[in-house]
Parts: C-alpha cells; structure tokens; sequence
C-alpha cells in the first residue's frame, strides 16, 4: 500500500476513535505504555533485528509491535491535539 493510501486509511480508521476520548481518556491514553514484559520483549527484538538475527516468525512478531507502536502513537498525538481544542471542565 502506498504512503498516500495507508495515510487515508489510518486517518479514516483514527479520526473517529480519537474524537470519542473524553477529557480522561484522552490522558490515559497519553500516559499508557508497554508493560514491562512486553518491553522487555520488543527490546531483545530490536536488538536482534538490528543484528540481523530475526527468524521469520521473530520478524513478523517485530513488525506487528513496530506498527501497533506507530497506530498507538498516532492516536495519542491526536489525543494530545484534542486536549488542546477542548476547554477544560
């Protein structure tokens, strides 16, 4: 899929669950991070990836965290501008 495309898509898919976070949830959602196994985790994989010691099934386990850690990052930047616009209540 090219850039443009998945762009639309996560923007169609996005927009819509970032605009249901109340006030509290928009900051819980900025606040939430990996627990410390599944860091642990990502961690000796980026390591690994970085050496280029993955196997297959490594890669795609790897590339499903990096591209959850980007959809997760996007919705909390959105989460971020949504406080912004809000009025605090």
């Amino acid at each position: 899929m090219k850039n443009g495309r998945r762009h639309y898509v996560l923007k169609r898919l996005l927009d819509p669950l970032a605009r249901c976070l109340s006030r509290e949830g928009a900051r819980e959602l900025i606040s939430m991070k990996a627990d410390r196994i599944a860091q642990a985790r990502i961690d000796l994989l980026a390591r690994k990836c970085n050496d280029g010691q993955l196997t297959d099934e490594e890669r795609q386990e790897y590339e499903t965290y990096v591209h959850l850690g980007n959809m997760i990052a996007i919705l909390k930047a959105k989460a971020r501008l949504q406080l912004k616009r809000q009025p605090a209540s």
